[in-house]
């Protein structure tokens, strides 16, 4: 009887030293586990910070960049910069960019000059221009529609008939299969880039019989529009509901046709600068850096612009 006490007693025993290991056990892993989940949110703390100061780094810079762009130059350029200028100082709260529109060739003069940062110029730069220190930057590419009012019968004109209707030698549109009605020839000004370009593409560099010789591209829109029998060029992003854009061989002005090298009137929109972007002011050369980024093509695209590239 005293023997099975003894074993009685050793059995509790034994199970009561085995529930506190058990216990011990429970503990040490439970300490583990949250020293583990300690860790762990340490981490994805550390990371989330990191990640927060990564992309709050982009902001920090474009709010570190100031200082001034001063652009002037085509009439023709006026929304591709307008639009520019808007989104760039959006992005680069710092900085202000204002912009002239006094023509191409004096959007040249005023950069060689040094009075502005950028030279808007919807043409070619000249050799002259060149030697003066005008460097040529394309920024976009440009289509000239030739335009008449909307109660124009003609659809299209070969580059042939619209050569002879510029040198004055087709003078009224019955010729063209049209009404019987005088052509009334519309043009830009001297210095106009649109009208450089126009009169180089065509050959008719001081050889065009102009009724009207108008300063900027929303006034040959605007009388071309008011006068029957008018005919005019104008850049292609500016074309409106007011006139018809006529075809030329056969071809329409958009952007698809000009990219594809089927419409011959087109001509490049030029940033010059004296000097290489290199040398500009650190404002200008992120001027140019947007204009060739995603961003700064959508930009170009969204004011009916094609990119350089």
């Amino acid at each position: 009887m005293k023997m099975k006490k003894f074993l009685a007693l050793t059995c509790a025993a034994a199970m009561v030293f085995g529930l506190t290991a058990c216990g011990s056990a429970a503990a040490d892993t439970t300490a583990t586990d949250t020293a583990a989940d300690t860790t762990t949110e340490t981490t994805d703390a550390a990371e989330s910070t990191d990640t927060t100061e990564e992309a709050q780094a982009p902001a920090e810079a474009s709010a570190d960049l100031s200082g001034t762009i001063s652009m002037a130059g085509s009439t023709s350029m006026e929304k591709l910069a307008n639009a520019v200028a808007e989104s760039f100082m959006a992005k680069y709260p710092g900085v202000t960019v204002t912009a002239e529109f006094t023509g191409s060739s004096a959007g040249i003069e005023a950069v060689t000059a040094g009075s502005v940062d950028i030279g808007n110029s919807s043409r070619a730069l000249k050799d002259e221009e060149k030697a003066a220190g005008a460097v040529e930057n394309i920024v976009a590419i440009d289509g000239i529609a030739v335009v008449v009012d909307p109660s124009n019968t003609v659809a299209g004109l070969t580059k042939d008939q619209l050569i002879s209707v510029y040198k004055g030698e087709i003078k009224n549109w019955s010729e063209l299969g049209g009404e019987d009605a005088p052509i009334v020839v519309i043009g830009r000004e001297a210095g106009s880039g649109t009208r450089g370009a126009f009169e180089e593409i065509l050959g008719l560099e001081d050889a065009c019989a102009y009724a009207s010789e108008l300063d900027s591209t929303g006034a040959v829109i605007a009388k071309v529009a008011a006068t029957p029998g008018a005919i005019g060029y104008v850049s292609l992003d500016a074309l409106d509901d007011t006139v018809k854009a006529l075809t030329l061989d056969d071809v329409e002005a958009t952007a698809e046709n000009i990219k594809a090298g089927n419409y011959f009137l087109s001509r490049p929109f030029v940033m010059a600068t004296k000097g290489e972007i290199s040398e500009q002011s650190e404002a200008v050369q992120e001027l140019f850096k947007y204009l060739a980024s995603d961003e700064g093509k959508q930009v170009i695209s969204g004011v009916g612009l094609i990119t350089v590239d």
